[in-house]
């Protein structure tokens, strides 16, 4: 009896040394930087983790957590190699992956990859797993179970269930967080005379007050302070390029929050341009504004300069810059600054931005009344 206790806690002391060489291993594979640094002892610990067995997943994918893109990627690798093995022989338990999924400290990237595991190892677990994801914390983790209310829906649509279909695109669209399913799902409500709002639903600001044109000759708008930037008055006009500059009310009625400076002021060139908003917060909180343009542009919140952006024409798309912030409760004050160019091509004419207010996730703060 005294031997097998002393072969047990020989074991333990086995066990206790793995996982501290295994921990030393992410250590040194998480020091490696984009530059090379450390890339011998990383390529090095990356083949000892590799090794590990089935029981190590959850340890890698806790080393993901904080890790940067490169060591990121290292570890994923590597928890691909180990679960592969694990599959060609006993399998995996996928109870510790369950805990890690459900722990939503735990960061998205290795959060997705413990579902994926769990989708491979044991499809009919994820499958009830995957309903409880739909208000998760990661938009990411949202994506497959939004996919299968989709399915759903269409079932019911080639049933004949209209009804019944159109309850659960509803429901896909209250989760989903990615615009190419929102966009899908939007359009399927509609073809069901379903009311869509998709700018409540995204959180953008679709009233402001828009001021212009300011002069950038020579591009030099972007850093010049003009009148607004010093004080909103909105009952204030300036001098401006080609005449007075007066503030205008302006309200998108764009799916996608559009706020357009030629429809009030025309097609201009080389002008700089203001808009002006105010959200009313129901608390103080964090948040993110997220803003689309391909202008030169700036953003302020209550007065503090959150990000700018002196480049032109690359390009726009949702969500394009996330800049994180802090609402103070009541009202808050936005002001954007936009300015166009001197190119005349075709591709060059938009001078406008996108602007939403949200949490990490992406889901609309709800403005107070």
């Amino acid at each position: 009896m005294k031997a097998c206790h002393l072969f047990a806690l020989s074991l333990l002391g086995l066990v206790s040394i793995a996982h501290a060489d295994l921990s030393s291993s992410i250590e040194k594979l998480r020091a490696v930087d984009r530059e090379g640094k450390g890339n011998a002892e990383a390529t090095a610990a990356w083949k000892e983790i590799a090794k590990s067995d089935a029981g190590a997943l959850t340890q890698i994918l806790a080393g993901m957590n904080g890790a940067n893109p490169l060591a990121e990627n290292w570890l994923r690798v590597a928890a691909g190699v180990v679960a592969e093995k694990a599959a060609k022989g006993n399998g995996i338990s996928v109870d510790s992956l369950v805990a890690f999924l459900q722990d939503t400290k735990n960061a998205p990237a290795p959060r997705v990859l413990a579902f994926d595991l769990i989708r491979k190892s044991k499809p009919e677990e994820s499958e009830k797993l995957a309903m409880s994801l739909l208000g998760d914390p990661s938009s990411e983790l949202r994506r497959y179970p939004v996919t299968k209310l989709i399915e759903e829906a269409e079932a019911a649509l080639s049933a004949g269930k209209k009804d019944a279909a159109g309850d659960t695109y509803q429901k896909a669209l209250v989760a989903a967080r990615d615009e190419d399913q929102i966009k899908s799902i939007a359009k399927k409500l509609r073809e069901l005379d379903r009311t869509v709002d998709l700018p409540k639903h995204f959180g953008f600001l679709m009233r402001w007050q828009l001021i212009a044109p300011f002069t950038n000759v020579e591009r030099k708008g972007f850093d010049e302070v003009f009148p607004p930037e010093k004080e909103v008055n909105l009952t204030a006009s300036y001098p401006g390029k080609g005449g007075d500059a007066k503030w205008v009310p302006f309200e998108s009625k764009d799916d996608y929050g559009m706020i357009d400076f030629n429809k009030p002021f025309t097609m201009l060139k080389e002008v700089t341009g203001y808009a002006y908003t105010e959200f009313n917060s129901a608390e103080a909180r964090d948040a993110q504004i997220r803003i689309g343009c391909k202008n030169g542009w700036k953003v302020w919140l209550n007065g503090e300069l959150l990000f700018a952006r002196d480049e032109y024409h690359r390009g726009m798309k949702l969500d394009q810059y996330k800049l994180p912030c802090h609402l103070k409760a009541g009202r808050n004050r936005i002001l954007v600054k936009c300015c166009q160019n001197e190119q005349t091509e075709s591709w060059t004419v938009e001078w406008q931005f996108q602007l939403r207010i949200c949490d990490a996730t992406g889901t609309a703060i709800a403005e107070a009344k």
